[in-house]
C-alpha cells in the first residue's frame, strides 16, 4: 500500500523538525563553547522557531484544516522573518537593527490583527482559510524590510567563506518563500511554503557543525597552548640561561601555532627588569588567544630574566664587597681553600699578604666618610695592580685586605713585595701623614695541613707584629711562630689555670712616708702554674688581649674584699681597662666587693684606660665614686696624657711610676717629681709613689711632700698582711678614706 503525497510531506516536516530541533542542542554547545556570544545565541533562537516552523508545516499535512494552525504557523513564520535580522548583525556587524525589528513586529503584528479581525489576509467562510487580497502585501513588505537591512550590512562587511555560504542558502530560501506567495496554484504554493526553509536549516546546521568542529579545534589548541605555558613554566626552573628559555619558548610558539616565522627577541632594561617579545612574520596577524598565548610565553622568559639577574646580584652581593667591588670575606675563604687543594696536587707554596691601615680611623673621623671610601678604593686598586698576575685580593672589611698567591714565590720575593705594597702607596691627593699600609704576610708549604684559617691567622699575627714593633713589612717565619705557639699554650694555661684556681691574691702594702705605719693595702693577682710564680709582665698583656682578665678581675675583687675583712684595712684593685669597656662592670665590681664599705675601696686605673677619651669609662667611674669609691690614677707619667684634662677626670689620686721614683737621685729626675707632686697639690689629688727600693728615695719624697709610698723597701706583696711599723687603730686617721 503506498503512502499518499501529504504524508510523506508530514515524514519530512517532522524529520526537518526533529532534525533541526536536535542541531539546536549542536548550537547551544557552541553557544557555551564560545563564552555566550551573540551570534552563537540568535544561531540557537532561530533555529528553534524554524523547528517549530517545521512541526507546524508537519501538523498541517495530517490534521483537518483549521483556523488555528495556519494562524500559528503564519506567526512563527513571521518569527523565523524576524529573527533573521538579529542573526545578520551578529554575524555582519551591521548598523543597529533595533528599528528594522520594530518596524517588522508592527507589520506582523497588524499582519496578525487583520487576520483575525478581517477578510482582507485571508477568508474564514470556508473550512480552511483562503488567501485573502493582503497576504502577499502584509507578508512581503515586512520581508523586503528584512532583505534591505542584510544588503546593507553584508555591503558593509567582509564575508568569509563559511558566511558567504550561508548568505546564498539564507537568500535561496528567500526567494521561495517569496516565490510561494506570488504563485496562485494553491498546491505549489503550499509546497514552496513548507520547503523554502530547508535550504536554510541545511546552511544554519552546517554553520552549527562547523563552529562546533571549530570549537572543538580550539578547545585542542587551548589545551595545547596551556600544556606548552605548563612545559616553558617548568624548564624555567632548570635552565639557567634566559637565552636557552626563549629559543624553546619560541619553538614552543612555532609548533603550536603552526607557524616557523614566529621569532623571540629578548631585551635588557633599566634595574635589572627585562622585557621578551615573541611576534610572527608581518604578514599575519593573531587572534586574541594567539596574543595572549605568545604574551604568557614571553612574561615567564621575563620574569626567568630577572630571577636570573636577581640571583647573580644577591650572589655578587654575597660574595662582594659593594664599595670596592673586590671579593668579600665569604670569597676568599672559597678562594683560599680551592688554592690550597690546587697546591697540593701541583705541589707548590700560597701566600696570604694581609694588609692594614695604620690609623685609618682617626683620618677617616678627621678626613670624613667620603675621603676615607676614596682611600679604600685607592687601596684596593693599589693591591690590584702590585700584586702578581693569578692573584685573588680580598677586602675583609674596615681597612683590611688579603691577597691569596697561588704558586708563590720565595720568601725574599714575598717580602719585596710587601715593600712595594707598603712604600708604592701614596695615599688621595696630596694629602700628608695619609695613612700606610702594615703588611703580614704567611706562606703555606707542600706537606703542612690545609688549613686556610689558621694560614690567614698567621699573616694576620704577622700583620699585628709588624703594627706593634713599627717595621711595617713582616713575614710569618719561624721565630714569630715560635713566639705564636708560646701565647697559645700560654693562653690553654691561663684558661685551665683559671678553671683550677690557680690564681692567689697577694698584699702588698702602702705606708706613711713619715711613720711607715701601713694605711693601706695593694691587691695584687699573682699566678703559681706548675710549682712556678710567673711575673704579671708573662701572662698580664695576653690575658688583657683575651678578655681572661675579665673573670681574674673579679675574682681578685672577691678577694680583696675578703683580705679588707681580715685585715680591716683600705683595699687598692688594680682594674684593667679591658674590665672596665665591660656593659655591665658596674654589676661585676657589685657582685665581687658587695653591698657596703665602698669607701674602703681604691680601684686603680692606668692613664691610657682612663685618658682615652672614653665618656663610657668615665661615666662608670664617676657612678663608683658616687658609692665612696676613690679612683687612682696608676702609673702616672708613662702614657700620652693630657695634662689639662686631669681636672675634669674622676680622679682622686695619683701614683707616681717607679722609673721616676728611680730617677730622683738626678736633677732631671728631681725636676719632673716636684712637677708631678705641684700638679697634684693643684688639683687637690692625693699622691703616692711606687717602687721605693732605697732609703734615700724614701727620704727624697717625705722632702717632696710625698705623703704615702710602697716599694719592696716597705714591704713586698705577700698573701698574708705585711706590717711595717705600728699597725693603726681602726677609727685612726684613714678612717676617713
Amino acid at each position: 500500500m503506498g503512502i499518499s503525497a501529504p504524508t510523506w510531506a508530514a515524514l519530512v516536516q517532522f524529520s526537518a523538525a526533529g532534525l533541526v530541533g536536535g542541531f539546536c542542542v549542536l548550537h547551544w554547545v557552541w553557544w557555551r563553547g564560545q563564552l555566550r556570544r551573540a551570534g552563537a545565541a540568535w544561531t540557537l533562537v532561530w533555529s528553534a522557531a524554524l523547528a517549530l516552523l517545521f512541526l507546524a508545516n508537519g501538523l498541517l499535512a495530517v490534521l483537518p484544516a483549521g483556523e488555528v494552525l495556519p494562524f500559528v504557523r503564519a506567526q512563527l513564520l513571521a518569527a523565523a522573518v524576524v529573527l533573521a535580522l538579529p542573526a545578520t548583525r551578529a554575524y555582519a556587524s551591521g548598523p543597529p537593527v533595533r528599528h528594522y525589528v520594530i518596524a517588522a513586529c508592527v507589520l506582523y503584528a497588524l499582519r496578525a490583527g487583520l487576520w483575525v479581525s478581517t477578510d482582507l489576509v485571508v477568508t474564514h467562510d470556508g473550512a480552511s482559510p483562503v488567501p485573502g487580497p493582503l497576504d502577499t502585501v502584509t507578508f512581503l513588505v515586512p520581508v523586503t524590510l528584512v532583505g534591505v537591512y542584510v544588503v546593507v550590512a553584508v555591503g558593509k562587511a567582509r564575508l568569509t567563506p563559511v558566511g558567504a555560504a550561508l548568505l546564498a542558502v539564507s537568500s535561496l530560501s528567500t526567494a521561495v518563500l517569496v516565490l510561494s506567495f506570488l504563485v496562485t496554484d494553491p498546491s505549489l504554493r503550499e509546497t514552496l511554503t513548507s520547503t523554502w526553509a530547508i535550504p536554510l536549516c541545511i546552511g544554519l546546521e552546517a554553520l552549527a557543525l562547523h563552529r562546533l568542529r571549530r570549537a572543538q579545534w580550539e578547545a585542542d589548541r587551548q589545551n595545547s597552548m596551556r600544556d606548552a605555558v605548563a612545559r616553558i613554566s617548568n624548564a624555567a626552573w632548570f635552565l639557567k640561561d634566559p637565552e636557552a628559555l626563549l629559543l624553546r619558548a619560541r619553538e614552543e610558539a612555532r609548533q603550536v601555532l603552526g607557524d616557523p616565522t614566529i621569532e623571540g627577541s629578548l631585551r635588557n632594561l633599566p634595574r635589572g627588569r627585562f622585557v621578551t617579545e615573541l611576534f610572527p612574520d608581518e604578514g599575519r596577524s593573531l587572534d586574541a588567544r594567539e596574543r595572549a598565548f605568545l604574551m604568557d610565553l614571553a612574561q615567564i622568559v621575563s620574569a626567568h630574566a630577572e630571577r636570573t639577574e636577581l640571583a647573580h646580584q644577591l650572589a655578587r652581593a654575597a660574595f662582594t664587597d659593594s664599595l670596592t667591588a673586590l671579593p668579600n670575606r665569604h670569597a676568599l675563604d672559597e678562594h683560599l681553600a680551592g688554592a690550597l687543594d690546587q697546591a697540593e696536587v701541583e705541589r707548590t707554596r700560597v701566600a696570604v699578604v694581609y694588609c692594614d691601615l695604620d690609623h685609618f680611623k682617626q683620618a677617616n673621623d678627621h678626613h670624613g666618610h667620603a675621603w676615607g671610601d676614596a682611600l679604600l678604593v685607592q687601596v684596593a686598586d693599589h693591591l690590584r695592580s702590585q700584586v702578581p698576575a693569578g692573584s685573588n685580593v680580598a677586602r675583609l672589611g674596615g681597612d683590611e685586605f688579603v691577597a691569596v698567591i697561588s704558586r708563590a714565590p720565595s720568601d725574599d720575593a714575598l717580602r719585596e713585595l710587601g715593600l712595594r705594597l707598603r712604600n708604592g702607596f701614596t695615599g688621595p691627593g696630596a694629602t700628608t701623614n695619609a695613612p700606610r699600609l702594615t703588611v703580614g704576610i704567611a706562606a703555606w708549604e707542600p706537606g703542612e695541613p690545609r688549613d686556610a684559617e689558621a694560614l690567614l691567622r698567621h699573616a694576620d699575627t704577622a700583620m699585628l707584629e709588624a703594627k706593634r714593633t713599627r717595621v711595617g713589612v713582616l713575614l710569618f717565619d719561624r721565630p714569630l711562630r715560635r713566639r705564636v705557639q708560646s701565647e697559645t699554650r700560654l693562653r690553654r694555661a691561663l684558661d685551665a689555670g683559671i678553671a683550677d684556681k690557680e690564681f692567689a691574691t697577694h698584699f702588698q702594702p702602702i705606708v706613711d712616708a713619715r711613720t711607715l705605719e701601713v694605711v693601706e693595702l695593694e691587691a695584687l693577682a699573682r699566678w703559681s702554674h706548675r710549682g712556678t710564680m710567673l711575673q704579671p709582665a708573662e701572662w698580664l698583656p695576653l690575658a688583657e688581649e683575651s678578655g681572661l682578665i675579665i673573670p681574674i678581675g673579679e675574682a681578685l675583687m672577691a678577694s680583696a674584699r675578703s683580705g679588707y675583712d681580715r685585715f680591716q684595712l683600705p683595699i687598692a684593685v688594680n682594674v684593667a681597662a679591658r674590665q672596665i669597656s665591660e656593659p655591665d662592670f658596674l654589676a661585676q665590681v657589685g657582685r665581687a666587693w658587695g653591698d657596703s664599705d665602698w669607701v674602703r675601696l681604691t680601684i686603680e686605673v692606668t692613664e691610657s684606660a682612663l685618658l682615652a677619651d672614653d665618656a663610657a669609662a668615665t661615666l662608670k667611674l664617676e657612678a663608683l665614686r658616687e658609692r665612696g669609691v676613690r679612683i687612682a690614677l696608676d702609673d702616672f707619667g708613662t702614657g700620652y696624657s693630657s695634662l689639662s684634662r686631669l681636672a675634669t677626670l674622676p680622679v682622686d689620686i695619683l701614683k707616681i711610676d717607679q722609673s721616676f721614683v728611680r730617677e730622683i737621685g738626678t736633677q732631671r729626675g728631681l725636676a719632673v717629681l716636684r712637677a708631678i707632686v705641684g700638679l697634684a697639690e693643684a688639683h687637690e689629688l692625693e699622691v703616692i709613689a711606687e717602687g721605693v727600693e732605697q732609703a734615700s728615695q724614701l727620704t727624697a719624697l717625705v722632702e717632696l711632700g710625698v705623703s704615702r709610698v710602697q716599694g719592696n723597701l716597705l714591704g713586698r706583696a705577700a698573701p698574708g698582711l705585711p706590717v711595717r711599723g705600728p699597725r693603726p687603730r681602726r677609727h685612726g686617721a684613714l678612717g676617713a678614706h
